[in-house]
């Protein structure tokens, strides 16, 4: 006797880089979709005014907490930059899905990370070693771009305090406490202290 295969739940993620954009025509492609094939959509979670490049956005992070709560059986995106345009992100979250047994759908780009798909292994190697490669290609931009500061004369990390020991002081003697002459001469405590015992 067979069985009737239960339709899986699908949590649709919809994303806008800004306030005035709307999500209606990614939701609406979605809805579409499980519609013709009988799925059930367990809920909607919308990132309105949020970069794709952004690892945390309000309702990823709450989609990503329910797929590990297992709330829905499947994510579904209309194109695969609203969930992420960063692949290092992007192949982070597809590998905590994986590891919830939760299979990601991108409906206008037949990318589908269901085991039975013969392609889904090979996505997953082809976005590893373009993280690999972005995350390679980040570390060149930051080396280059500090280079260039340094060659501007840009001062790079902190900036030296220059310590006055007679500043320090003379506004002691005024009847300034530690902490106000901490924040008129930008030292911290310890330097202050430090440099009322050497003048003691």
């Amino acid at each position: 006797m067979s069985t009737v295969p239960i339709p899986p739940l699908v949590a649709v993620y919809a994303r806008v880089s800004t306030d005035d954009q709307s999500c209606a025509l990614q939701l609406n492609e979605c809805r579409e979709y499980c519609e013709r094939r009988g799925w059930r959509v367990a809920g909607e979670y919308v990132d309105t005014g949020w970069s794709g490049t952004k690892a945390s956005r309000p309702q990823l992070d709450k989609l990503m907490r329910d797929a590990r709560a297992h709330r829905f059986d499947c994510v579904m995106v209309w194109k695969v930059d609203r969930f992420g345009r960063s692949v290092v992100n992007l192949l982070e979250h597809l590998r905590l899905l994986e590891n919830y047994g939760v299979r990601f759908l991108v409906i206008s780009q037949s990318i589908d990370t269901d085991q039975a798909s013969p392609t889904s292994k090979l996505l997953m190697h082809i976005l590893a070693a373009v993280a690999e490669f972005e995350r390679s290609m980040i570390g060149e931009r930051v080396a280059a771009g500090l280079k260039a500061a340094k060659r501007r004369g840009v001062q790079l990390g902190r900036r030296r305090l220059v310590l006055d020991r007679d500043q320090v002081r003379n506004l002691k003697l005024l009847g300034k406490s530690h902490r106000q002459i901490c924040s008129e001469l930008g030292l911290s405590m310890g330097m202050v202290i430090r440099a009322l015992k050497t003048a003691a």
